[in-house]
C-alpha cells in the first residue's frame, strides 16, 4: 500500500477539559499517514487519480475549528471520519494529535494520541419468513444504508429457501449484501440488533420464524471470537441460503479459517447434498 504523509499541521485552538484551555488556547500539531494507491496517478500524472493534500489540510482545519472539544480523542475521531468520508482514494488513516503545551504541571515535550481508522468491508446475510418477506428484506437493507458512516455497495438477488433447523415454519426469502463501514464489529452488531428489534423481531424459538434476521458473515478477513460475536459466522459453509447469494456478489472471497473461496464452498455443499 502506498502512503501520503502530512506532518505537523499547526493550529492554535481552544480544546481541553480545563476552562483555561478553552479561554487561553494552545498549540496543536496534527500529522496524518494516508494509505492509498498511487500507481495510476503516477503513470498518468493526473491529480484527479490521487489525493489533493491541500484539500485534506483544509478539511482538518474546518473540523478543528468547528467547536471546542474536551478531548483530543473526540477531535481525532471527527477528523478521521471526515477525511475518510470525503476522499474516496483514502483506504486507511493514521492520525496523531500533539499538545505541546499540555497543562500537566511538569515539563514535557508534548502529549499526543495516535489513532488508526479505515473502511471495513462487511458481508451480511438477511432472511425473513413472516409477513411481507420481500418488503422486510428491502426495509432492512434501507435501514442498514441509513446507519452512520455505512454504505451498501452490493446486493444479491432475493432467493427462496427451505427453513434450516426448525422445519415447522414457512419458507424463507434470503439475500446477502456487501457494505463499507467505519463501524467496529461490536458497534455494527448492536446496530443490526436494534434494526431487528425495531422491525419486530422476537427470539422465541431457535432457528424459528422471524420477521427479519441479520447476520455478520465476514468482517474484512478478521477472525473474531467473543461471547456475543463470532466471525466468520459459524457453520455458514453448510448453509446454502448464505452461500448462494454470497457467491453471487463475491464468489472468490476466501474464508479466512477454511482457506477456501465462496464458490468452492458452495460447490462442495452441492456435491454433499447430491450424495445424500
Amino acid at each position: 500500500m502506498d502512503k501520503i504523509y502530512i506532518r505537523n499541521l499547526e493550529f492554535i485552538g481552544y480544546h481541553g477539559v480545563f476552562e483555561e484551555e478553552k479561554k487561553l488556547g494552545q498549540k496543536f500539531l496534527i500529522s496524518l499517514e494516508l494509505d492509498t494507491e498511487l500507481r495510476e496517478a503516477g503513470i498518468e500524472d493526473n491529480i484527479e487519480k490521487t489525493i489533493h493534500y491541500g484539500y485534506v489540510a483544509k478539511t482538518i482545519e474546518k473540523v478543528f475549528f468547528s467547536k471546542k472539544y474536551d478531548l483530543i480523542e473526540s477531535l481525532g475521531e471527527d477528523i478521521a471520519r471526515e477525511v475518510l468520508k470525503n476522499y474516496k482514494y483514502i483506504e486507511k488513516i493514521k492520525l496523531e494529535i500533539k499538545k505541546p503545551w499540555a497543562p500537566v504541571g511538569i515539563i514535557l515535550e508534548d502529549v499526543s494520541i495516535v489513532i488508526e481508522r479505515k473502511w471495513n468491508t462487511v458481508y451480511l446475510s438477511l432472511g425473513s419468513n413472516m409477513g411481507n418477506k420481500k418488503e422486510n428484506l428491502e426495509k432492512a437493507i434501507f435501514n442498514i444504508s441509513q446507519l452512520a458512516d455505512t454504505y451498501v455497495t452490493k446486493k444479491s438477488e432475493i432467493i427462496e429457501t427451505e427453513p434450516f433447523g426448525y422445519k415447522e415454519q414457512d419458507v424463507f426469502l434470503n439475500a446477502c449484501i456487501e457494505i463499507k463501514t467505519l463501524l467496529y464489529p461490536k458497534e455494527l452488531l448492536y446496530k443490526l440488533l436494534e434494526i431487528e428489534k425495531n422491525m419486530g423481531r422476537e427470539r422465541k424459538i431457535k432457528w424459528g420464524p422471524r420477521i427479519i434476521d441479520l447476520d455478520i458473515i465476514f468482517y474484512n478477513k478478521e477472525i473474531i471470537e467473543e461471547e456475543d460475536l463470532i466471525v466468520p459466522h459459524p457453520y455458514m459453509e453448510y448453509r446454502d441460503f448464505v452461500l448462494k447469494p454470497l457467491e453471487e456478489i463475491k464468489p472468490y472471497f476466501v474464508h479466512p479459517l477454511l482457506n477456501k473461496r465462496i464458490s468452492t464452498l458452495r460447490k462442495e455443499l452441492e456435491n454433499n447434498e447430491t450424495k445424500i
